[in-house]
């Protein structure tokens, strides 16, 4: 590639964090996908976007897929150049866009790893009786109080959150807010937090949970506090922020059967992200129906 063509990439960066508002992880993400994209033109001889055709598109998939990539990543770096195109045709610098109509290998569907009720009690339920224990709960109860996004919850600010109206206000993907309720146990974790914030934050810190330094936490540390009270309560299995938010929405769901409340809850933009919890539902009821219905058990062998 020739330097005239990589100028493009700082540029359609610059769009995306500043026009289109993205995350600062997305990104990054779309920076490494399109680094591999330049290092593959390169490697293919071709110095400029303008000779990138469809079936160079493709090859640079089935290259990734021959690496080992899954079909979730393959599937995002399709994206991320399939956006960059996007940008050069929208400033005339290309007629059409080669990654059109390309697609990646079917990824099959994944459920998320959810914590049952018993077990997420179990992991809640410790003693809090350091400034940092005291944090940690705030934050684990929030977490399964309000279905937050880890980037989602680093992110708060104290105004952010209104103890007296059970409710915080979110700044989600694609920087849309939504006000989500908050329960009693998070509200009275985070209230004793709010208490012992002052020892720990630094003068004119605005940010909701702090870490040791004084500073917002970063998300690696909320990470592995939370890994690591995981196997102070027993709990036997790796545990992750995200665990919280999935377990909010299946048990929620599970109680309301209101896929829509959910959706709005989780600040999902298609209800089509939202149903994926359906499929937790209905593996629950069928567990109970083959315990319990006549015709469904098993016959005990001879």
């Amino acid at each position: 590639m020739d330097d005239s063509a990589l100028a493009w990439l700082p540029r359609f960066l610059t769009h995306l964090s500043v026009e289109r508002r993205m995350s600062a992880h997305t990104d990054t993400n779309y920076k490494r996908d399109l680094q591999r994209f330049v290092a593959f033109c390169a490697k293919s001889a071709l110095a400029d976007w303008a000779r990138v055709d469809s079936q160079h598109v493709r090859m640079f998939a089935a290259a990734e897929h021959r690496r080992g990539a899954a079909p979730r990543s393959i599937q995002r770096r399709l994206s991320a150049v399939r956006s960059f195109f996007k940008f050069l045709v929208e400033r005339r610098a290309l007629d059409a866009n080669p990654a059109v109509g390309v697609q990646a290998p079917k990824a099959s569907k994944r459920l998320p790893e959810t914590i049952d009720a018993d077990l997420m009690a179990r992991l809640l339920e410790f003693r809090a009786d350091t400034d940092l224990s005291v944090r940690d709960k705030a934050i684990m109860e929030l977490f399964y109080s309000s279905g937050l996004r880890l980037a989602e919850l680093v992110s708060l600010n104290t105004g952010d959150i209104d103890l007296s109206d059970r409710t915080v206000r979110v700044l989600g993907k694609g920087k849309k807010e939504r006000v989500v309720p908050v329960g009693r146990y998070a509200v009275d974790a985070v209230a004793r937090w709010l208490k012992e914030r002052p020892a720990l934050a630094k003068a004119g810190e605005t940010a909701l949970f702090v870490s040791m330094r004084g500073g917002r936490i970063g998300m690696r540390v909320v990470q592995k506090r939370i890994e690591s009270w995981a196997r102070h309560q027993g709990l036997g299995r790796h545990v992750h922020p995200h665990m919280f938010r999935h377990s909010f929405a299946s048990h929620l769901l599970e109680s309301s059967q209101d896929l829509r409340g959910v959706q709005e809850l989780l600040g999902h933009a298609n209800m089509s992200t939202t149903q994926i919890y359906t499929h937790l539902d209905f593996q629950h009821l069928a567990k109970i129906y083959d315990a319990a219905h006549p015709r469904a058990r098993r016959k005990s062998k001879a």
